[in-house]
């Protein structure tokens, strides 16, 4: 009895350890995720450390960075979002983490992570996306 939970413990660990976060992105997004990793795993709540970088010409004031929690059926578990580091350049690519504290995330579980607004330098202008749109039809195709 003793080993088989030891077991199962360790294979918890070693899917958490593999565990991937897709990047979902429109194709005119002002700012895009290049990377993104799981930083504590076998733990909660997970972390998760991100590259965004601005693809356009002007600077970034400010950016929104939403993950979602897909189960494996692709039905949507949990949903956060996070303002993203502020002052991206024009170019430039700059390194954050998000604290995934929306409950139980499970092995089988799906995590997509994209920016869904971003507001350029000395504008009031937001760009918006539906990214859950996007992440859900990425996650239905996922699950056939």
């Amino acid at each position: 009895m003793i080993i088989q939970l030891l077991l199962s413990a360790l294979l918890a660990i070693a899917a958490e350890a593999d565990r991937a976060v897709q990047i979902v992105s429109a194709p005119d997004s002002p700012v895009r995720l290049d990377s993104t990793k799981i930083l504590n795993t076998g733990a909660e709540p997970l972390v998760l450390l991100y590259g965004a970088s601005n693809t356009t010409e002007a600077p970034i004031d400010q950016f929104t960075v939403t993950v979602f929690v897909f189960r494996a059926d692709g039905q949507l578990k949990a949903r956060q979002v996070a303002p993203g580091r502020r002052e991206l350049a024009a170019g430039q690519t700059k390194y954050s983490a998000m604290v995934l504290d929306v409950g139980t995330i499970d092995p089988t579980d799906t995590l997509m992570a994209g920016v869904d607004q971003a507001q350029r330098v000395g504008s009031d202008t937001w760009w918006r996306v539906d990214l859950r749109a996007l992440a859900e039809s990425a996650a239905k195709t996922k699950a056939r």
